[in-house]
């Protein structure tokens, strides 16, 4: 299997340090542009030399993919049995975290962070498995393509076409203590993919046509990159608030609406702002009398409610207020908590009107002359 330059990839000893640091679980990402780049591969060949020093280390779940280089990674590690579900006439294989957690090891090597877990399971998101791993104080090591990340939907399905329905949120892997960039180029992911190493053989010329054009393999490696270079620069900016008390770069805030362009978007795009300014970030929904419960119909109630819980999901903190003008309130909340950058919806509406009265945009740009809008 090919492998990054070594001396550029954290090594085990370095996640070995991370453990003896504290008591409470650390976690641990190989990141990658697509399937076959060896994410699993890295994982559990890490998995064994953390053995090979005398760490008590389990899978907790793998998924090899019947690719011979995998399995043969998996040599002696201790397998922690599956706990297996039927849906729909079909039994499945989902990780049985209560008996990961019972079994207690250092280090847990949980592959597809992304995976959606079958119906009745304990989780919904295998993600979320992993959390409960780590507040039980186990080291987990894990697996995800950067397509998956929440915050990247709308960039790859405009860059590649594809939608991906398995998403993880953008804070896992912001709390994450180490993200590997696993990476290859995509000639030679193609080569894998022909060679039979990455997809059966009858899924291949479907797959050279589609997701493994050379233009989408280039794009998502500069994602895969960005995110990880991003990832980097926030460690770098922790550490040095940590021992010199500097506050973050910035407080960005999104103006949420009852109506306008997707608010899925708006989040997105909100959420990787301020992940890079490694700042805080509010999702403020101003509701004024002519949005009041009996004014505007349950389907514009819904949105609302709906945007703000994945906001708050994403990391976001939440806000709700009543107000006369949402400008003026949105000017107010600015100015009290210090926020640096604005994040709005394309302004809709009569353009007439617009002619005539100045839009939130302006408004906001002139009574905020030092703070950025970013329009979306």
């Amino acid at each position: 299997m090919p492998e990054a330059d070594s001396a550029l990839r954290p090594s085990a000893d370095d996640f070995l340090a991370i453990i003896r640091q504290q008591q409470v679980g650390k976690l641990k990402i190989y990141l990658g542009p697509c399937p076959g780049v060896g994410k699993t591969y890295s994982m559990l060949n890490e998995g064994r030399r953390l053995k090979q020093r005398g760490v008590d280390v389990v899978i907790g779940y793998v998924e090899p993919h019947d690719r011979p280089e995998t399995t043969a990674q998996i040599g002696d590690l201790e397998i922690v049995p599956p706990r297996l579900t039927t849906y729909h006439g079909i039994t499945l294989n989902e990780m049985d975290v209560d008996a990961v957690i019972k079994r207690k090891p250092t280090v847990a090597l949980v592959d597809e962070l992304a995976h959606t877990n079958a119906p009745e399971s304990k989780n919904r998101k295998r993600y979320e498995d992993v959390e409960d791993l780590l507040r039980a104080g186990i080291n987990v090591i894990s697996t995800v393509n950067i397509q998956h990340l929440e915050s990247l939907y709308n960039f790859v399905e405009e860059s590649t076409g594809v939608r991906v329905k398995e998403r993880v949120p953008d804070e896992v892997l912001t709390k994450a203590d180490q993200i590997v960039n696993i990476d290859l180029p995509a000639e030679d992911l193609q080569e894998r993919l022909q060679s039979g190493k990455i997809y059966p053989k009858e899924r291949i010329v479907a797959a050279l046509a589609n997701f493994f054009t050379q233009k989408n393999l280039t794009r998502l490696r500069e994602m895969t990159l960005t995110e990880t270079a991003n990832f980097l620069d926030r460690k770098q900016r922790d550490t040095a608030e940590s021992e010199q008390n500097v506050s973050a770069l910035g407080q960005v805030m999104v103006a949420i609406s009852s109506q306008g362009p997707d608010p899925g978007r708006l989040l997105r795009k909100t959420a990787r702002l301020a992940s890079q300014l490694n700042a805080q970030w509010y999702a403020v929904y101003v509701r004024t009398p002519e949005e009041s419960v009996v004014k505007i119909d349950a389907a514009a109630q819904r949105r609302v409610t709906d945007t703000l819980e994945t906001a708050q999901k994403m990391g976001g903190l939440v806000f709700s207020m009543k107000g006369e003008n949402v400008a003026q309130a949105l000017i107010s909340f600015a100015r009290e908590y210090g926020i640096t950058h604005i994040v709005v919806g394309r302004p809709g509406g009569n353009k007439l009107k617009r002619l005539f009265r100045k839009t939130l945009h302006e408004k906001l740009l002139q009574a905020l002359p030092d703070v950025d809008l970013v329009v979306v």
